[in-house]
């Protein structure tokens, strides 16, 4: 395939994980990036706050890169925003509400000059030499969007987080008649959401939730506390009528979750009844049986507000018999212990709590398998790129695709960072560009690497001993010391024999070191290190981490 006559797509992130959702489309010398997402640390990833993709090929082609689309306002499609517009700072398309949301990310991170360009769904603008058409979807958050690319070698259509809800809460169904259509036109490429591949039959519509918060909220006597994604605004909505049903008041808990109400509900997302709101400080002025109370925490993050009810470390909101903890959510993977932990506290704090995945209290906001087949018999792409999962959902929405005529070599299960350039007639992987994870800790963009990261989790396992000498520069003997200083290893009052016995390995590897006329500190540390750690591990099968500090006079 010559260059004129090629699209490269390139995942940046999104494959073989969940979150941090970024693709880079390239036609000739133009990119335009579809959604530039974050992800929560994994537990191994210790002290790190979120993790953004490497957009180091970005960097590369910064004059190439034309605009940044949004499908919707989740973290795992937007959180790493601010990241990339520091260092590219190009129109940002999206709908009202994820821009709204995007705004005020925007603000924290000080970034004021950025172009946010609102657009609908059916709205088709113009970013050379593409032709960006936006499609109404449905998920669980208002006002997401797949997104179809019209190039000069076809159709590149992005379907962006997606469910097939007939019922949506807000009544905006998914726009069959466009998909139908662009079918008909002919796709060349379809990127499809994975997340639920291995799911089967349909999943539920949004609504069950509510008609399950009607029943419940009917049977309670005291006061209701659910817990839910900052950003699932149908479902805040769904707990706000059905509050208002019964006649309770809500108040809502948690900085992001109270940043999203005000930001849908001025937006004209939210319909918020006048006077159903309260501050949490009131809460104690009604009546258990009128309060609701909305919090953060659904995924038992040790911050979270449910944490701290949990844990009886709530400045406004202690458990009282009668409560009843409604958890609106599924534990996103690697946090079931977490959530599992917060589950027990409340219930030794005398919570009755639902949770179980049967009680009807959450619906996926993503299409499981039936719903993944009408969207590709609908389609027809020529080539098929599952995106948005593990790669065991990549895998199985490849499977998918298969039995349903799709050619398996038009099937393209990739990895981040590789190049899938797609032909009229011809698509392949092509090669590679930098993709992985960038750590973010604290105001640190990337500065901490994986021998930061060894050195964080040797700390956590074994502890650190510290060696203090003082040694006289001229002569070589040692002044004073070794004092040794021990954290996380051992409690030194009640280890006086280990630590005199160290003290005496670490004279003999100083000893070493004289009669060998040494006198280069860093021979001399790692003589100290070596001598001293076969030692500790031989006493207490430990290995922490040794850190000597030579002190000259």
């Amino acid at each position: 395939m010559s260059e004129e006559s090629r699209i490269k797509i390139i995942p940046l992130g999104g494959l073989g994980e969940i979150g941090k959702n970024m693709t880079a489309i390239r036609y000739q010398d133009s990119i335009v990036i579809i959604d530039a997402g974050l992800m929560f640390p994994e537990e191994e990833l210790l002290g790190i706050d979120i993790v953004i993709p490497d957009i180091s090929y970005l960097m590369e082609n910064k004059d190439k890169v034309k605009a940044i689309l949004l499908t919707h306002g989740h973290e795992d499609h937007v959180g790493g925003l601010p990241y990339v517009l520091k260092e590219i700072n190009v129109p940002v398309y999206g709908s009202r509400l994820t821009l709204g949301i995007v705004e005020e990310k925007l603000k924290e991170h000080n970034l004021g000059s950025v172009q946010l360009q609102v657009v609908r769904p059916r709205d088709v603008i113009s970013i050379s030499p593409f032709e960006v058409e936006f499609i109404r979807v449905s998920h669980s958050i208002p006002d997401a969007l797949a997104i179809a690319l019209h190039t000069p070698l076809g159709i590149v259509l992005h379907t962006g987080d997606i469910k097939l809800d007939q019922t949506p809460v807000d009544g905006e169904v998914v726009d069959f008649r466009k998909f139908a259509e662009l079918g008909e036109k002919g796709v060349l490429v379809m990127l499809g959401d994975s997340t639920n591949a291995d799911k089967n039959g349909f999943t539920m519509s949004e609504k069950v939730v509510g008609n399950t918060f009607d029943e419940l909220f009917g049977k309670c006597e005291g006061r209701i506390i659910v817990t839910t994604f900052a950003s699932n605004v149908h479902r805040i909505q769904q707990v706000i009528s059905t509050a208002q049903k019964y006649g309770r008041k809500v108040a809502v808990v948690g900085r992001s979750m109270v940043n999203n109400v005000r930001i849908s509900s001025q937006l004209g997302y939210m319909n918020i009844p006048e006077g159903i709101l309260i501050e949490m400080e009131d809460i104690g002025k009604y009546p258990a049986g009128e309060i609701v109370i909305v919090t953060t925490g659904s995924q038992g993050e040790p911050m979270s507000a449910l944490t701290r009810i949990a844990t009886a470390d709530h400045r406004w909101v202690a458990i009282e018999p009668g409560d009843t903890v409604i958890i609106s959510a599924t534990p996103i993977p690697g946090n079931e212990k977490l959530v599992a932990k917060t589950v027990d506290l409340l219930f030794r704090q005398g919570a009755e709590v639902i949770y179980e995945k049967g009680a009807g209290v959450h619906v996926s906001g993503h299409a499981s398998q039936e719903e993944l087949k009408i969207l590709l018999n609908l389609i027809r792409p020529r080539y098929f790129i599952p995106v948005h999962g593990e790669y065991r959902h990549l895998m199985k929405h490849a499977k998918l695709a298969e039995s349903l005529g799709i050619p398996r070599s038009r099937i393209f299960v990739a990895e981040n960072g590789q190049i899938i350039e797609v032909g009229k007639k011809k698509a392949v992987i092509s090669g590679k560009v930098a993709a992985g994870k960038v750590l973010v800790d604290g105001l640190g963009v990337g500065d901490v690497g994986n021998i930061v990261l060894r050195d964080r989790k040797q700390l956590s396992q074994d502890g650190i001993m510290i060696v203090v000498v003082t040694i006289n520069k001229d002569s070589g003997e040692v002044v004073a010391g070794p004092d040794i200083v021990s954290r996380g290893f051992v409690y030194v009052r009640e280890s006086e024999r280990l630590i005199e016995n160290a003290k005496e390995k670490v004279n003999e590897a100083l000893e070493i070191c004289s009669k060998r006329n040494i006198s280069e500190w860093a021979v001399i540390k790692a003589q100290v290190r070596e001598k001293l750690g076969k030692h500790l591990f031989e006493k207490t099968g430990r290995r922490p981490m040794i850190l000597p500090i030579i002190v000259e006079v």
